[in-house]
């Protein structure tokens, strides 16, 4: 069974796309041509591709592939000319399979290489991205297996944390002694309490006293 394959592009762009997957039969053959992913969106029930190949120059956006991810089984292999790695890698991050360049000398076989592996199930990325996109994936679900109250604690400043570090140390200490110590004005310690305070979800120092003994904030730099 030949590989169905879509097309979501400007319509010049489209012209030369279509020509490369017309020049690929029986291997390739094309499901149709559409300008844009709203366009195709809009038409899902018209189209059954095994694999888009999508042209990211011709959408505003990231966020237009990732609504094509949510909403097609099919793979998607995406085209550009953008040199841009973070770009690239956002791509494969936000549901493509694989990004191939158009400014290489070989992309027109390359992509029909990339087409097939895609559908193969494969990834068409270098290994320097793999290893960029695993790093960022890593970093994600650190981000989402967070406990609440580390989550809370991450959004405190350097100088925040060792405000805590010097009540923990001292819950009895004055605030101008606390102060003179940080070499800071009691305004600015205020001001960082406040700041603590809301961060934290607590009220007053017995609270945050109590809070940083627990959560390991009673040393600092």
């Amino acid at each position: 069974m030949p590989i169905q394959v879509l097309l979501v592009a400007l319509p010049l762009v489209a012209w030369g796309l279509e020509r490369l997957v017309e020049s690929a039969q029986p291997r390739l053959m094309l499901a149709g041509s559409v300008a844009s992913v709203a366009q195709y969106l809009l038409s899902l029930h018209l189209y059954t591709p095994d694999v888009v190949v999508l042209d990211l120059d011709s959408e505003d956006c990231i966020e237009s592939l990732a609504d094509l991810h949510r909403q097609t089984k099919a793979k998607i292999l995406v085209v550009t000319g953008s040199s841009d790695v973070t770009l690239h890698d956002s791509a494969v991050l936000a549901g493509a399979r694989g990004v191939v360049d158009k400014r290489e000398s070989a992309s027109a076989s390359t992509l029909l290489k990339a087409i097939e592996k895609v559908h193969e199930g494969e990834l068409w990325i270098d290994r320097n991205a793999t290893s960029r996109i695993f790093l960022e994936l890593a970093r994600k679900k650190a981000e989402r297996d967070m406990d609440p109250e580390q989550e809370k604690i991450a959004k405190l400043t350097r100088r925040e944390q060792q405000t805590i570090a010097s009540l923990a140390s001292d819950p009895s200490a004055p605030g101008k002694l606390v102060a003179e110590k940080l070499h800071i004005s009691e305004h600015t310690l205020r001001n960082h309490l406040t700041s603590i305070y809301s961060k934290l979800g607590l009220t007053n120092r017995v609270d945050l006293y109590a809070y940083a003994h627990k959560h390991g904030l009673s040393t600092g730099d």
